[in-house]
């Protein structure tokens, strides 16, 4: 028999923790922590960031990231990091935040943390419902969607039409990176892997406030299964939310990732 060696070609990345997860079956808030991780790795960054939590679905990503956590009241994830930032500016600072987090009660402190051109990094996760508190509609909710607050659908004349942050962020002068990617297939996962990359770049070059928003899917709280999510956030989420560069800084067009 010829002996064989057993090459390792994928693992845990060293920027997340060996533990069980808490999210749902389906849901795409582990594959963004993944990306997260391997970037951190990559970049070498693991042991100088501190990431901030939220409330909501992601309160616990202080688990799951094997880094330097807080967690911060509801909404108030880009003030914490701002003062975080501010007092240690050698330091890596990103938030993890939820549609819920960021753009109801934490809409302030992303617009102003945006205005100032905080050098901090953001991770939007758009799922376009409230997932921990039983699926209300949120200010992401589609038109038409169903949620247990709408279960006729969202009426856009009674609670109005879909907040895209950002389309909103992108015109703020202290912005250096703003895009929207989706985490429903293969192809698109790898062009958010690149999309957070290039907003840590951001953040390393002193380029302004950088924010990565990522469509993911809530298959529990939509009522369908996990595949029928995806194709979900493919066919109901990407025409409301089209993906793409919405501000990029010209010093990033040079980078490849």
């Amino acid at each position: 028999m010829t002996d064989t060696k057993t090459q390792v070609v994928y693992e845990r990345p060293e920027s997340l923790t060996d533990t069980h997860t808490h999210y749902c079956p389906g849901c795409t808030h582990g594959i963004a922590h993944r990306l997260v991780a391997e970037v951190l790795d990559e970049m070498n960054l693991r042991e100088s960031t501190i990431g901030v939590a939220p409330v909501g679905c992601s309160v616990f990503a202080y688990n799951y990231f094997n880094m330097d956590f807080v967690e911060a009241a509801h909404g108030r994830a880009p003030a914490m990091a701002t003062g975080i930032k501010r007092v240690s500016p050698e330091n890596t600072v990103f938030t993890y935040q939820g549609d819920g987090d960021l753009a109801s009660i934490g809409m302030a402190e992303i617009m102003h943390a945006a205005a100032r051109g905080e050098n901090i990094t953001v991770i939007f996760i758009n799922n376009a419902i409230y997932g921990m508190t039983g699926g209300q509609m949120a200010p992401t909710t589609l038109p038409g969607m169903k949620t247990t607050s709408s279960p006729y659908g969202r009426d856009v004349e009674l609670a109005g039409f879909p907040i895209k942050m950002a389309e909103i962020l992108s015109v703020m002068e202290g912005s250096g990176y703003i895009v929207r990617r989706s985490l429903h297939d293969a192809k698109n996962i790898r062009k958010a892997k690149k999309a957070i990359r290039l907003g840590f770049e951001t953040q390393e070059r002193g380029l302004g406030f950088s924010m990565v928003e990522l469509l993911s899917s809530c298959p529990t709280n939509w009522g369908i299964t996990p595949q029928e999510a995806l194709g979900f956030v493919a066919d109901k989420m990407v025409p409301v939310y089209p993906l793409g560069d919405y501000k990029v800084n010209a010093e990033l067009e040079t980078i490849k990732v």
